[in-house]
């Protein structure tokens, strides 16, 4: 008896569906790109519930002959593929007649359209493939869809999503490329009752681009160039030095008109903004790559997240070299802003009673210089009985009863004892000493605020403006008081006093999905990273008393991050380098 049975089509839909919908996210990709195809000048795009109970898309595009209505909801119905040969010159965003074929089999669909010169539109019901009816009805030319309880009849795939936040966040990621592709079109996005974004039609993509991201046209740069010896053009979109982030999240890359992913572009690009920018932060970047379709294979990926290029090497060079030229001769010097300086004559009642001279903003590319709680002294001279009686001391002691030497670089501390060199990395001590510190404030809810003359003013990308309204109170709880200006731009009025840049501290925790779900440790953590800098000669005094403090913490052998704090080379050592016996 055989044991190899064809799958019944309500499998298979299933499976498809699988393949391609993955979350509401990834139905949206798909109406997109339909209406795009349509040469839609209009889209809007309405959610409810994250996408759970509603997604709608209306546009004003060519729409759908009436003909059709009865087909496209089978799969791989497609008006893009005629035979096998256009799968290697493909132009269109959808090809392959699937989106709507999986969508149909895990959700209840509307669709109405209605094309030009047609006296109505039409309306067709499908529930899990079924097709429940088809009337006309009236409506103006283009396409609506509905996509009501999605994954009703897949409660599996329905209990992996996310939290709404979550998941509007990855709508808004897999929107925002396209509306950076289109800046002719209007886009509209709504949650709820709530506008999340609503970009008017643009001539100038940098227009756009500042509209969507939210970022400041002065500081960004074009260049492009075309290859024809390649066959090949490209354009460079830049943020200049003064756009960075904790994370890739404002870098896109579209090939040939088509949003994609590719890790070797995107890390070479990067490379050269360590040319600019310090190596853990990122910069901002668009890149249109424009090929021959023939040297391109978009089909090797269910979504069609990945390319394939040919040349692939040759094309890294070529992007490159028209990297690097443009940000060497177009970027602009970093912008200080240097908030005016109020004497304590001038003081308002509302602030503490202490040196306002530390309010003193000043925003730099390069970190401010740590102060040291205090200058005690630590003065010891190592003792070789000491040593000799007690052969195997734990590093911790050895540094304890080490005597300070020196400084190297600015950057590490020497201390010596009797048979060996131990040396400190100033900043990583610095930052596991503040940051056991501000851990323990954050778990007491007693956190030192410093509060700011002037606040510092944040534009936040729609992203970032999503988790911020999920975690302010969480700011608020640890030392960074915020309000809300517009829809657009946040305020922080003060910030934890152990934090030496608060700008890049909130950008790091707005840069996270939902710091509401982990503890203060990582809390902390997050909001340390990059923002309590060394960098500076300290003296002897301030050397002992780092040295001290960092004892005192329960792990001084690391940073916060993982990075070691102090090194041990030994006298053997030593002597075997320079052939001593």
């Amino acid at each position: 008896m055989s044991n190899v049975k064809i799958l019944p089509p309500e499998i298979i839909s299933k499976i498809a569906a699988g393949e391609v919908i993955e979350r509401p996210a990834s139905v949206v990709k798909e109406l997109i790109e339909n209406s795009l195809d349509a040469h839609a000048s209009s889209i809007e795009l309405h959610i409810k519930q994250a996408g759970r109970t509603l997604i709608q898309i209306k546009d004003n595009g060519s729409g759908i002959d009436p003909d059709d209505m009865n087909v496209i909801f089978n799969r791989h119905a497609t008006s893009k593929i005629k035979k096998a040969d256009d799968l290697y010159s493909i132009n269109s965003l959808g090809f392959r007649g699937e989106a709507l074929y999986s969508t149909a089999a895990i959700s209840d669909i509307y669709l109405r359209s209605k094309i030009k010169n047609s006296e109505a539109g039409w309306e067709i019901h499908i529930r899990g493939s079924r097709k429940i009816s088809l009337k006309p009805i009236s409506m103006p030319v283009g396409t609506e869809i509905e996509i009501r309880e999605l994954f009703f009849n897949t409660p599996a795939r329905r209990k992996f999503l996310k939290s709404d936040s979550t998941e509007i966040k990855k709508i808004l990621n897999t929107f925002i490329p396209y509306t950076l592709l289109y800046p002719n079109c209007r886009f509209l996005l709504t949650h709820g009752s709530k506008t999340l974004l609503n970009l008017l039609p643009r001539k100038n993509p940098v227009t756009r681009i500042s509209d969507c991201l939210n970022l400041d046209k002065n500081h960004i740069i074009t260049g492009q160039r075309n290859y024809p010896k390649n066959n090949l053009s490209a354009e460079l979109i830049l943020g200049d030095i003064n756009i960075q982030r904790a994370r890739r999240n404002l870098q896109f890359i579209f090939v040939n008109n088509r949003p994609v992913q590719n890790k070797n572009l995107i890390f070479h690009i990067n490379q050269i903004y360590k040319l600019i920018l310090p190596s853990d932060v990122f910069g901002f970047f668009i890149l249109f790559l424009n090929v021959n379709p023939d040297t391109i294979d978009i089909n090797i990926h269910p979504t069609k997240r990945e390319v394939k290029l040919k040349d692939e090497q040759i094309i890294i060079s070529l992007i490159r070299s028209l990297c690097e030229q443009t940000l060497m001769t177009k970027s602009k010097p970093k912008q200080v802003e240097e908030i005016k300086h109020i004497s304590l004559m001038e003081k308002s009642e509302s602030f503490p009673t202490q040196d306002y001279s530390k309010y003193q903003q000043v925003k730099e590319n390069k970190p401010r210089p740590y102060i040291l709680l205090n200058q005690e002294q630590f003065k010891f001279s190592p003792n070789k009985t000491f040593f000799e009686t007690n052969k195997e001391l734990s590093l911790k002691t050895k540094l304890s009863v080490s005597k300070y030497i020196g400084t190297f670089l600015k950057k590490y501390i020497l201390f010596e004892t009797i048979e060996s060199l131990l040396i400190i990395d100033q900043h990583a001590a610095q930052e596991r000493v503040s940051y056991e510190i501000f851990k323990k404030q954050i778990d007491s809810s007693s956190v030192e605020s410093q509060h700011l003359l002037c606040p510092i003013i944040l534009s936040l990308s729609p992203q970032e403006m999503i988790t911020w309204e999920n975690i302010r109170i969480t700011l608020e709880n640890i030392g960074f008081s915020n309000t809300l200006i517009d829809n657009e731009n946040i305020a922080i009025h003060s910030h934890p006093q152990l934090i030496t840049h608060p700008e890049i501290a909130v950008r790091n925790l707005l840069s996270e999905i939902d710091i509401t779900l982990y503890d203060n440790n990582i809390v902390a953590r997050w909001a340390c990273r990059n923002s309590i800098k060394a960098g500076y000669t300290i003296n002897h005094e301030q050397a002992d008393y780092l040295k001290n403090e960092l004892l005192k913490t329960k792990d001084p052998f690391t940073c916060p991050h993982g990075r070691p704090t102090v090194i041990e080379i030994k006298e053997t050592t030593l002597d075997k380098e320079f052939i001593r016996k």
